[in-house]
């Protein structure tokens, strides 16, 4: 684990957002932090006072009182940085924060860097760095599910499964060092057997972790969701529909939408990003042509299509013609049996036996309920999502299980050819390095800046 790295200055950072607001809270940590503040602060002596409790009183820049404010003290190392903190509640003008933020520089004080009060919490040894990143994930969660799989990281579950497999590779690591310091001896401490069985083992865990970005990134960025068919099938009517806005050009004349449309819908916890494209067809319109082009580019990227059909003249050999000419592959397909308001019983009985099959009306909203409902069955089908498993969301812990991954499976090649232990340590070696990368046990400056520096300063 990285030694504390405890800071000789002090910094300070409005930690909320900037703007007018009720409150605001500026931060400051470090040595100096509360008697910077006790040095302005008109009411207890804060020097006196135990750590976790609020303090009334004035700030005041010599005569001159800028605002009443509630002090909080955190004194180290019970605090997020296991540095002194003092966090100041001010009146949220931005004129108000502006000039206490003045004075405390004035008193000593430096503005703080994006994202230095994690990045001395996770030096202070506070929390791994994987843990330091899914802090950034959790005020970026915009959903149910973002925000639970951020708190679980934060809170240590995919650093301990991380840490779990490091520990198992290192006693065998020490087994083949051992070996190596006994050379001319030619015995063996590390069973070659076990470590093989260790191996699978491990490439099992480090697969599922891998298959898991998928869905990860699909929950951070939102559920790309196709909306494909023929032209006039209703499409545009239906993303209006789904944002409750009228965001598409809805006509009656084919051919009307001819570049791609895509926003945002929150469904029970879950953002999906709705995608209309150009009605799939033959056409000798330069410009439709294009679009048709796009929506098929759209469709290799969807994590889902919902494929709409005009049930009052569509027939069911016609929609499986359709679908194979997509080329969807694996993706999930849902078939929406649009203008249900206006089908005889015998046109919507012809697709009843359809799977995955919604029958609604996009203009009067008939169905529109159970589509919805549809859709989150169809992301929480995933085990991923709906069991209690660990789910990777960031890519810099993906490219490390990867690398981990390659190292291991050269492990294995060493030992199916013979390799001496010299070679297999090495290659045991690199797998530990970079496991070590994904919990910050083994970093470098430019990794923590390039880490860091995209939090907001005040965090």
């Amino acid at each position: 684990m990285i030694p504390s790295l405890l800071a000789k200055d002090t910094i300070v950072a409005l930690a909320t957002a900037a703007g007018h607001g009720a409150i605001a809270i500026i931060r400051l940590s470090g040595p100096e932090a509360i008697s910077i503040v006790q040095e302005v602060f008109k009411g207890k002596n804060l020097q006196k006072q135990p750590s976790h409790t609020l303090h009334f009183g004035t700030i005041r820049d010599e005569d001159k009182i800028l605002d009443e404010v509630v002090v909080s003290l955190f004194k180290a190392p019970a605090s997020y940085t296991k540095e002194d903190v003092v966090e100041v509640s001010c009146h949220g003008s931005p004129y108000i924060t502006e000039q206490l933020l003045k004075l405390f520089l004035r008193k000593g004080a430096r503005l703080a860097e994006p994202g230095e009060f994690t990045k001395r919490a996770f030096l202070n040894g506070q929390f791994d760095l994987a843990q330091a990143e899914a802090v950034a994930d959790l005020i970026a969660s915009d959903s149910a599910l973002t925000h639970q799989v951020a708190m679980k990281q934060m809170r240590g579950g995919f650093s301990a499964e991380i840490k779990a497999l490091r520990a198992q590779l290192i006693h065998f690591a020490s087994m083949i060092e051992l070996e190596l310091d006994f050379s001319e001896e030619d015995v063996e401490f590390a069973d070659r057997s076990a470590l093989r069985r260790l191996i699978a083992q491990l490439q099992k865990l480090i697969s599922d972790l891998l298959q898991s970005f998928e869905m990860g990134n699909v929950l951070k960025n939102g559920v790309p969701t196709v909306i494909a068919g023929k032209p006039n099938a209703g499409k545009s009517t239906l993303l209006n529909a789904l944002l409750n806005e009228e965001k598409a050009i809805v006509s009656d004349i084919p051919g009307t939408t001819r570049d791609v449309i895509e926003d945002e819908a929150m469904m029970g916890g879950l953002r999906f990003r709705f995608i209309d494209t150009a009605g799939l067809r033959d056409t000798q319109d330069t410009v439709e042509a294009i679009g048709v082009a796009r929506t098929k580019e759209q469709l290799k990227k969807a994590a889902l299509v919902l494929y709409l059909f005009d049930v009052t003249t569509s027939t069911p050999e016609e929609l499986e013609a359709e679908i194979a000419a997509l080329h969807v592959g694996n993706i999930p397909v849902l078939f929406l049996g649009n203008k249900k308001d206006l089908a005889t019983p015998e046109q919507l009985a012809r697709f009843t036996s359809l799977e995955n099959l919604v029958l609604l009306s996009a203009s009067t909203k008939v169905g529109l309920e159970e589509l919805k409902q549809t859709l989150l069955d169809q992301v929480h089908a995933n085990e991923a999502i709906t069991g209690d498993r660990t789910i990777v969301t960031n890519l810099r812990h993906f490219q490390g299980l990867q690398k981990t991954a390659d190292a291991l499976q050269e492990v294995l090649q060493g030992l199916d050819s013979g390799l001496t232990g010299d070679w297999l340590a090495a290659d045991i070696r690199r797998a530990l390095f970079y496991l070590g990368e994904i919990t910050g046990e083994i970093t470098t400056d430019d990794l923590l800046d390039n880490i860091f520096t995209k939090f907001c300063i005040g965090k």
